[in-house]
């Protein structure tokens, strides 16, 4: 079967190519380029050249040819014009959320030859045909599960999709580079924004939006407790890089018109939890759950949490957890799961309620 393979360098697409290579499959692996270097290099070190010559190696050693991809206009137009969008509204974007069905499975699939079958990459997260029907599931592994950040796929995108590691733990990929002896075998995970590197976030997304002096003030008794430099830097539920002393402290809300942090001390985060919230812009990877009953992850991770889900008179969905979250962040995406089917998901709304009524700042 003609696959065509995404390489990052990493080790999970590289065992993923690894086992394909051992099924007999005839492989292409595509190094996705989606941002230039040399843009950047006033931020930071960016390592596309070390990644580049991991999969050169990892596919000269299992005999693959490897193609780069130039996504550069597309990366930009499609993700990070929308994430700068969203940031400046004081909202919270998800650029990997954006990038699979948008890049890695979108403009990637448009660019490439309609003679590959399938489109594979490095994912946790697993597909079963039930009775004709493309179920997305959860990876054994809880932590590492990407199941989260492919919750937007079409079922089209997911029809063409092959995850060869999926069924597999965290534990299990890094023996099987040893076992495979990857010349990347002993390369550390990747962090943070695809796109980004090594390259600091907050500095990127000054780069483009600027700074602006606003206080940062505390929600419980209004003291303005120091200075930031605009609040699209900051997210709800964010404790690192605030500055203050005395702390932990949390952001909890934020005044997009005058430039306002609200935070609160770890001894008051609870006062900010909500357990009400409304969603927008649902996606269903396949038809809307029949039953409002449902599992919920607010972020990637290990953590569900119960929940149900049912129309508000706003239009919207209204969201009904079982425990409070203090870091609700408006703009990022709640997926829905039915035990570890994965439905899809939606945009978290503005505002919220906590289990006593109070509104999140």
């Amino acid at each position: 079967m003609p696959i065509a393979h995404l390489l990052s360098g990493g080790v999970d697409s590289s065992v993923a190519l690894a086992l394909l290579k051992q099924e007999g499959h005839d492989v292409t692996a595509f190094y996705l380029k989606v941002w230039l270097e040399d843009d950047l290099a006033f931020l930071g070190d960016c390592p596309w050249q070390e990644d580049i010559d991991a999969a050169a190696a990892v596919c000269e050693q299992l005999d693959v040819p490897l193609k780069i991809v130039p996504l550069q206009a597309e990366y930009l137009e499609r993700v990070v014009g929308h994430a700068l969008h969203e940031l400046k509204a004081g909202r919270t974007p998800s650029p990997d959320v954006l990038c699979n069905r948008q890049i890695k499975f979108g403009a990637f699939v448009e660019k490439i030859d309609a003679s590959f079958d399938q489109i594979s990459s490095g994912h946790y997260a697993r597909l079963e045909n039930n009775n004709g029907k493309l179920l997305l599931k959860r990876s054994p592994d809880p932590v590492k599960d990407q199941s989260y950040f492919l919750s937007r796929m079409t079922r089209h995108q997911l029809s063409r999709a092959r995850f060869p590691i999926g069924h597999l733990l965290k534990t299990q990929v890094r023996d099987l580079a040893a076992e495979f002896d990857l010349p990347n075998k002993e390369r550390k995970d990747s962090q943070g924004i695809c796109f980004l590197g090594k390259i600091s976030y907050p500095d990127f997304i000054s780069f483009h939006l600027g700074k602006a002096d606003g206080p940062i003030v505390d929600a419980t008794s209004g003291k303005e407790l120091g200075r930031h430099a605009g609040y699209w830097l900051y997210t709800i539920g964010q404790r690192q890089g605030l500055g203050l002393s005395g702390g932990p402290w949390y952001v909890t809300g934020k005044d997009t018109d005058r430039n306002v942090i609200y935070v609160v001390h770890k001894g008051h985060r609870d006062a900010g939890a909500v357990d009400t919230f409304e969603v927008e812009s649902p996606h269903w990877i396949n038809e809307a759950p029949s039953t409002s009953a449902l599992q919920l992850k607010l972020r990637h991770g290990p953590h569900l949490v119960a929940c149900t889900l049912k129309p508000s008179e706003s239009g919207r969905l209204q969201v009904t957890m079982a425990e409070r979250d203090p870091g609700v962040a408006p703009g990022q995406y709640a997926v829905f799961y039915d035990d570890d089917i994965c439905l899809g998901s939606a945009v978290i709304a503005a505002g919220g309620t906590g289990a006593g009524g109070r509104q999140q700042i």
